[in-house]
């Protein structure tokens, strides 16, 4: 079990912080969250996946399993560390504060990227220098190549490695010798942004552990083709003699998309993991524990057995289940790890072998409130039938928002959800929120469009969607204080809260 504490958190990806740079970062803003979770009784913050973003903009496709965005760093704290001047900052564009809008804060925020880079090489604060180059080598077993990959990618205009030319392609030592001479600069400005990223955030982290905040963290299943880590490691995947995938990621249909969903990932290639006890999977694991506290393991059935789909095919309905590493890998995070920190999301099709492995290992699962109406009082996702050891949602960041998702369920579900909650359905939101927090459910969490009444305008993911997705962002002025009263209060009602409240004079 996860925890003997009930415990109950917020939903929030930093890209959705307000901030004046058009996309929330781990700036002032970022410290405001951490003491407003502290302040309303939470101990729970739960993102997305911190990587660096590639297609799609999406944070479960990203350049590296190991990196961080470096679209999250904040230039308020560049400024406050002497990286940038007034000047650096005065021709900020102006950028809505409702909505990410990623071909217009990338150019900006490298903009600010390259300014910074520009200072630490020509007049760089003493203590930076020293830290720059410990965080370098503390971190050489994956940055190295990280920084290379990106270097070249920026040298081809952003192009897929599977379009680079072959010697580049095919990693040949004579070529990658050659690019790194000729592009030191390029390489050291890639290590630089990862510096800046793991700096701001384990500062943020800390914040958190004093106000008592624990984060989840998301891993991915699958890495991203386009990754320094399908590059670098091409034997871990199914790759063919060109370097290109021969089998890609996916699920089959089910509630989320008719005709499954086709994520494009290479699949690995198990047996080789195996032969060096999951040495990769590891070290990203231990990476990730190093920025968050618990990890939500995405995907997990995946482990029992994956969707294998021909590269090639225009959707994912045609395929076939392939057995994944199952116990192994388990145990090899386990002797790793000292531990199993991990959520399992046993979404989708899921067969008895996953809840078997599931259960062997006592991960909690997730249960999902929204899903609980299409069927009857047996259905798992009702509150009245969750286990302790699982984390309870109202939704997640690939469902509607409550409201959204009542406005538009069918009226047998909207029926259904009124006549179990015994509530006319008008605060809807709040509602959900209630019955999760009232479960046994030793954690439970709800998105922040959830708290705030939001409609399916503010949805973060629609899954099968290619792009128009990881856009939401919320403005300061929301986070009131009756907002904070009020989650102070459902925390307090149901034993979750990490602050005690005053009783009333």
């Amino acid at each position: 079990m996860i925890s003997e504490k009930r415990s109950a958190g917020i939903l929030l990806h930093p890209t959705s912080l307000p901030s004046p740079d058009g996309i929330g970062d781990l700036g002032p803003e970022a410290y405001r969250w951490i003491s407003f979770l502290a302040e309303s009784g939470c101990n729970l913050w739960q993102v997305l996946p911190l990587g660096p973003t590639g297609y799609g903009d999406s944070p479960y496709q990203c350049f590296s399993a190991f990196a961080g965005n470096p679209y999250l760093i904040s230039p308020t704290l560049l400024y406050e560390d002497g990286l940038l001047t007034r000047a650096d900052l005065a021709d900020r564009p102006e950028f809505p504060g409702h909505t990410v809008v990623y071909g217009d804060i990338i150019p900006w925020k490298l903009t600010i990227l390259n300014r910074a880079f520009r200072c630490f090489n020509q007049s760089p604060p003493a203590e930076l220098v020293t830290e720059f180059e410990e965080y370098c080598q503390l971190h050489a077993h994956w940055l190295e190549d990280f920084a290379l990959f990106m270097a070249i990618k920026e040298v081809h205009g952003g192009a897929s490695w599977g379009e680079w030319e072959m010697p580049l392609r095919m990693r040949q030592p004579k070529a990658l010798t050659s690019f790194r001479l000729e592009k030191e600069d390029h390489i050291r400005r890639q290590k630089f942004y990862q510096f800046l990223f793991f700096r701001q955030w384990q500062a943020l982290r800390q914040h958190a552990v004093q106000n008592g905040i624990r984060i989840i963290g998301d891993a991915p299943i699958f890495a991203a083709f386009d990754s320094s880590d399908a590059w670098a490691n091409p034997e871990l995947f199914h790759l063919d003699a060109q370097r290109m995938p021969a089998f890609v990621a996916g699920v089959p249909p089910d509630y989320f998309s008719p005709t499954g969903q086709l994520w494009g990932n290479p699949l690995y290639r198990w047996e080789v993991h195996a032969k060096s006890r999951f040495e990769w999977w590891v070290e990203r694991m231990q990476a990730a524990l190093e920025m968050v506290d618990l990890i939500r393991l995405d995907h997990f059935r995946g482990f029992a057995g994956y969707w294998e789909v021909p590269a090639g095919m225009p959707t994912a309905e045609v395929g076939r289940w392939v057995k994944g590493p199952a116990h192994a890998i388990l145990q090899a995070f386990q002797q790793g790890l000292h531990g199993l920190p991990i959520i399992a999301e046993d979404l989708g099709e899921i067969t008895p072998d996953v809840i078997e492995l599931r259960d062997h290992y006592n991960l909690p699962g997730m249960k999902i409130f929204q899903f609980a109406f299409s069927s009857d009082a047996d259905d798992p996702f009702l509150p009245h039938n969750y286990p302790v050891n699982c984390v309870a949602y109202t939704g997640t960041h690939d469902n509607d928002t409550a409201l959204g998702w009542y406005q538009n369920a069918p009226e047998n579900e909207r029926d259904f959800c009124r006549r179990y909650l015994a509530r006319s359905g008008e605060n809807i939101s709040w509602d959900m929120i209630r019955a999760v927090w009232s479960s046994v459910a030793i954690f439970a969490v709800a998105p922040l469009q959830d708290f705030l009444e939001l409609g399916s305008e503010a949805r973060m993911n629609v899954p099968a969607r290619a792009s128009g997705n990881w856009s939401w962002r919320f403005e300061a002025i929301a986070l009131t204080p009756p907002l904070t009263e009020r989650i102070l209060e459902i925390n307090t009602l149901y034993g979750r809260s990490a602050k005690p409240k005053p009783p009333k004079p």
